[in-house]
């Protein structure tokens, strides 16, 4: 997909697809949106879907399918042991990542929870360049603990740095000097997630894996956001320029050692899997299938669902494909920042992140300002957007809050699912929204759950703030309310 210039010489992405599906959408009046967030407690992982409008929490299994996955799912050999669905998923994955051997899952977190059985035992460290909640929750049940060595640039949100989701080579080192013996592998995120959805490089990505190999220890890669981490390797990267995707991927494969993705991510349909070329963890691997996934050949995917990833990972590797979601979200950014709106730079994959540690710096942030943002956002918009803060981390072990270095809103852009009008939509209520920032006040917590707490706790307004943005709000939009 390339950027087409209008006659008027105004510049936008093009979709290069036809929509032939719908699903309809309703804006429920601002009142209702207002007792539906304060019926989930302030939580936009609890809000009913009948009750948001564009919903941005994420862009796991929301993806739209295309109609040559659609049509191959009516191919699926539907049984438990053997079916052609996984050879044909396995053959595709082969040709992609060059690995000989590929065990299926439900989806990526089922992954981590698999690998970190094998590798992680107590007191071990796992260097990464970012950490994504579930695979530090799933790293410290089995008794490990994290170690995030991103690039210092990583943390200045507004930058020209190109590639913010690098492991910094220095502190890698220097890691393996003071924890050797306590690091059975090294991850690497392909578009670090909380991180506004920053790309990694393949020159970087060749640096850690020579490390890794003087180690003698794995370099797990986490490809589940490698679709849009490709479109910035080849556009940005000057020496990967006139390298096919498919070639790219293939370098990539080649310098890591274990692969894992979410192919509600990766591949816009459902499921996951490991590939690896090592017999041993293979052999490992293949005795925890059947006990947490499923048998060997479908592990927790359906048939069907193995048809569309093999599909999917296909079309994964034409340009035009990848090139949507990135572009999209390049768009929202650009004109958002030029409004004044607090966002992540340069734009990333995945979504579109709102600095919330800047758009509300007058909340304190043990009253949570990305989740403060979240609600206020949803509230004025029918928007759902996803806190990536502190909210998202773990209290301190002295039972303080853990307050998070980075407080962002993440709106994701699901591939091939908005339109332009949708995003102009985003950015007219997000511009409105930062006007009036100043009405929006904290929250604190309701109900707390021990792990995962973003998921499932609940929150409460520390003043009466939200009907005051809602007041606001109906003087300026009579007409939509």
């Amino acid at each position: 997909m390339n950027n087409i210039k209008l006659f008027n010489g105004e510049e936008i992405p093009l979709e290069m697809h036809k929509v032939k599906i719908v699903q309809k959408l309703e804006l429920k009046p601002i009142n209702k949106r207002l007792k539906a967030i304060q019926e989930a407690g302030n939580n936009t992982f609890l809000l009913k879907n009948r009750d948001v409008f564009l919903d941005m929490l994420t862009d796991s299994g929301v993806n739209a399918m295309s109609n040559k996955q659609q049509s191959a799912m009516l191919n699926a050999d539907d049984c438990y042991a053997g079916g052609e669905s996984f050879f044909r998923l396995e053959i595709e994955l082969q040709k992609v990542f060059k690995k000989k051997f590929f065990v299926p899952a439900h989806q990526g977190r089922a992954c981590e929870h698999l690998l970190s059985r094998i590798f992680v035992k107590k007191g071990n460290i796992i260097p990464m360049n970012y950490h994504f909640t579930t695979t530090k929750a799933h790293i410290r049940l089995q008794g490990g603990d994290i170690l995030e060595i991103p690039i210092d640039e990583a943390f200045n949100l507004n930058s020209e740095c190109l590639f913010k989701g690098n492991i910094d080579v220095t502190k890698l080192k220097t890691a393996f000097k003071q924890h050797k013996d306590k690091i059975p592998f090294v991850r690497l995120e392909a578009g670090t997630n909380l991180m506004g959805g920053q790309p990694i490089s393949l020159q970087n990505i060749q640096e850690i894996h020579s490390i890794c190999k003087q180690n003698n220890v794995p370099l797990v890669f986490d490809a589940s956001l490698l679709q849009d981490n490709l479109f910035f390797i080849k556009t940005r990267e000057e020496s990967c320029k006139h390298k096919s995707i498919l070639e790219i991927c293939n370098e990539i494969a080649s310098n890591t050692d274990i692969i894992y993705f979410s192919a509600r991510k990766l591949g816009s349909a459902r499921g996951g899997g490991i590939c690896l070329n090592d017999e041993k963890t293979f052999e490992k691997l293949r005795e925890l299938v059947p006990l947490f996934e499923g048998f060997l050949t479908y592990g927790g995917m359906s048939d069907k669902e193995m048809e569309a990833t093999a599909v999917g990972i296909r079309e994964t590797m034409d340009f035009d494909m990848i090139s949507q979601g990135p572009q999209f979200i390049k768009f929202m950014i650009d004109e958002l920042n030029k409004a004044g709106v607090p966002v992540v730079t340069p734009a990333g994959g995945l979504g579109g992140h709102l600095n919330a540690k800047v758009f509300l710096q007058h909340v304190k942030p043990e009253h949570f300002q990305a989740a403060s943002l979240a609600s206020a956002l949803y509230i004025i918009s029918g928007i759902r957007g996803m806190e990536r803060g502190t909210m998202a981390e773990e209290r301190n072990p002295d039972g303080t809050e853990n307050i998070s270095a980075i407080e962002l809103v993440r709106l994701a852009v699901p591939r091939r699912v908005f339109t332009m009008s949708q995003l102009k939509f985003v950015v007219d209520r997000v511009v409105w929204l930062h006007k009036n920032k100043d009405l929006i006040g904290g929250l604190k917590w309701k109900e707390e759950p021990k792990i995962l707490r973003f998921f499932f706790g609940k929150l409460e307004p520390i003043s009466d703030w939200q009907t005051g943005l809602v007041e606001k709000f109906k003087q300026d939009f009579t007409d939509s309310l």
